[in-house]
């Protein structure tokens, strides 16, 4: 160890007990490992005076409104790329058919036009559980209803 590491007794000449001693080394050291940050735990109102403020970015909407626009843009991105390929391709070869080129391009979309409906009616239904406690009469009845006529007549058969 070096020299000048080493720890130093403490002087016992300055009148203190060891007892006295073992407190002071103790709140000096509480001191020196003392948090530095405070937090305010003071609740905060519930309502201001200043208006809400607008954040860059997107507008504030709700989540199925985010979920929709990003879904418009992708579409959009989607289109305009196919559109300006079958554009780039009609103008370069100066031959093109544009109703070849129509089904060359439509092609890819019906395709995934149709996986995605197929995708959809193959959606599992959502599981139900129901918890009931203590006595419980579930009445599963069908009712067919027919109204006819200029005056309603409504008749409910079971």
């Amino acid at each position: 160890m070096h020299p000048d590491t080493t720890p130093q007794p403490a002087p016992t000449d300055a009148g203190l007990s060891a007892a006295q001693a073992e407190t002071e080394a103790r709140r000096i050291i509480d001191d020196v490992y003392r948090p530095t940050a405070y937090r305010d735990t003071t609740p905060l109102p519930a309502r201001g005076d200043a208006p809400p403020v607008v954040q860059p970015g997107r507008a504030p909407m709700s989540q199925g409104a985010t979920d929709a626009s990003v879904l418009m843009l992708a579409g959009g991105t989607a289109t305009a790329m196919v559109g300006g390929t079958a554009a780039v391709l009609m103008y370069v070869s100066q031959f093109a058919d544009p109703i070849v080129c129509g089904l060359v391009f439509g092609a890819p979309t019906a395709l995934v036009l149709a996986l995605a409906r197929l995708a959809q009616r193959a959606r599992p239904a959502p599981e139900v559980h129901q918890h009931y406690t203590g006595t419980v009469h579930q009445d599963q009845r069908n009712v067919h209803t027919t109204t006819r006529g200029v005056w309603a007549k409504t008749n409910n058969r079971q």
